[in-house]
Parts: structure tokens; sequence; C-alpha cells
């Protein structure tokens, strides 16, 4: 599997002094992430919190969220949940120097993985296989332990620094592959070869492609129909796929469910929905390690106000 497709280059115009910042900051992710496991999960955890406490607006969006999708959920139970979640926030940054610059024994060391013997048998039929991920904390690092057992493409976002870029498309492509976001037309083509290929369709991406579908507590909300264009374009089976912190501290559990048995090819709409409840599965596996700070239901129907007001 070629993994030079749209790759960025080196070029000399990167030593202009205007990138220094981001060569030095890229050189103390290399380091940091030489620091024992241990001490990388607690200086995250402390570095979390401090996000916490001077981000506030972050916050303000969490808590929101979560009392949206949970209106069960007392105020002491969303603050104890807060206070976690921002500590995952925190251990996140250290697992994006573990993803980008671990060699491949130290990312096993750490990595169970539960339900990966289906893919021999997928791969078998030579089926494309679409994995439907959520953005949890940890999906950085997720997505290179997911490399490091079976090799597959991820959906990538270049960034407008291109020394940064240069070195996030490394980072991510040491087993994987990366297709960038707008080329669906190359996504379903390795689809349709029978490849991997991750995809998270739990954020607002706005309305342009999209189904109003039910999440946790919300009846409706803006969710992208790619799920249902690459599955059926494709003719790709539907995964999902989560990892989530040990709470012994000590590593990560990377587990990958059976393909949805009744995923809907044929009905956007009620594709949506139906990807919808295996996200939300997903998500509660580990909710306190989920990505709530982003804004979930910024788009709403025509004439009902923000959720965020």
């Amino acid at each position: 599997m070629s993994r030079t497709h749209d790759a960025p280059t080196f070029q000399w115009s990167y030593l202009h002094p205007k990138y220094l910042h981001t060569w030095i900051g890229v050189g103390l992710m290399f380091l940091i992430s030489w620091l024992p496991y241990r001490v990388q999960r607690f200086l995250g955890q402390n570095l979390g919190l401090l996000i916490m406490k001077f981000f506030k607006s972050r916050r303000k969006i969490a808590d929101r969220n979560l009392q949206l999708c949970f209106p069960e959920m007392t105020g002491g139970e969303r603050n104890a949940m807060l206070k976690e979640n921002f500590q995952h926030m925190g251990l996140a940054l250290f697992e994006t120097c573990m993803a980008w610059f671990w060699p491949k024994w130290r990312i096993r060391k750490h990595m169970k993985f539960v339900g990966f013997e289906q893919l021999d048998e997928i791969k078998a039929d030579k089926d494309g296989v679409l994995i439907v991920a959520v953005h949890s904390f940890n999906l950085e690092l997720g997505a290179r332990a997911f490399g490091v057992h079976t090799s597959g493409y991820g959906v990538y976002r270049p960034n407008t620094n291109p020394v940064y870029d240069w070195f996030q498309y490394r980072g991510r492509t040491r087993e994987n592959g990366a297709i960038e976001r707008r080329d669906v037309k190359r996504m379903v083509k390795e689809l349709r070869k029978g490849e991997l290929l991750w995809y998270a369709p739990d954020h607002d991406y706005g309305r342009h492609r999209y189904a109003w579908a039910p999440f946790f507590a919300v009846e409706k909300a803006c969710t992208t129909t790619g799920t249902h264009l690459l599955a059926s374009a494709g003719k790709a089976k539907v995964m999902t796929f989560t990892i989530t912190r040990d709470r012994n501290g000590t590593g990560y559990t990377l587990t990958l469910d059976p393909p949805m048995d009744a995923f809907p090819y044929d009905d956007e709409e009620a594709a949506a929905i139906y990807t919808n409840k295996f996200v939300e599965r997903s998500i509660m596996r580990a909710p306190e390690q989920y990505m709530w700070l982003h804004r979930r239901f910024k788009s709403r129907p025509e004439g009902e106000p923000s959720l965020y007001d």
C-alpha cells in the first residue's frame, strides 16, 4: 500500500526563521515522547486541569454538551465528568507525541487488541472496510496503534502551517496511508480495492451532505451522510472502532466491533440515524474520554435557536 499520495515534501523554505517556533515545538514533542509513560500520564492529567482552569469557554461548551446529551445527570456528576474529561484532554497532547515518535515495540507494549481477528476473514473476502471512529481524545494514538496491527487509510486535513503539516503527515503515515478529506473519489477507490478507511462522522460538519438524526437526548443533531456515501459507493462493510485508556494507568484497549449487520445502504437518512446509535455506543465505553468541548450542536434546523446561548 502506497503512503506517498499527495504527501507534503520537505522544502528548503521550511528552514526560514519564521518557522523556528515550529521546529522547537516538534523537537520538544520528540523529547517528551521518551519520558516514562507514567510520567507522561501524570504530567498530562495535571496539564488538563490547568487548561480547564484557564479555558473557561471550552469548559462551558463541554458542560453544555453534557447537559444536552445527559439531562438526567446531576450537577455534581457533570462536574466530576468535566474534571476527568479535561485530564484526558491534557493526556491527548502527550499521546500525540507518542503516536508520532514511539517505535512499534513501545506502541505494542501498551496496547491490547480486541476483535481484530475478524480482519483476516474480511481480507480473505477482499471486502473494503469503513472503520467508524469517534473523536475521543486518544484517537491520534489509536490510529497509530491500529496501523501497527493492520494498516489502512485515514482521512487527512492539512495544517495551514506547512512545517507542522509536514511533521504531522510523517507522524500519521508511519504505518498508515492518508487521504485528503475532500478527495472522496480516492476514498471510494481504496474501499473498492479492499482497503480499510477510518472515518469519524460524530462531529457537526455543517449543512453539507447532512441529515437531522438523534444523538443521545438531542432529537435533531446535524449528522453527516458521508458514512452512507462511502459505504454504499465503496461497497464496503461498516465497523466501529474505539480506543479507551485503561483506568489502571498502564495502557489502552483497542476494540473492533463486528460489521454492522443492518446498515441501510439504500437510505442516507436512515444510515445517519443508524450510525449515530453505534457512535453513542462507542462513546459510552468511556464517555469521560470523549471530545465534549466540540460544539456538536452548532447547526440547528431553520427557525430553531442556538443551543449554546
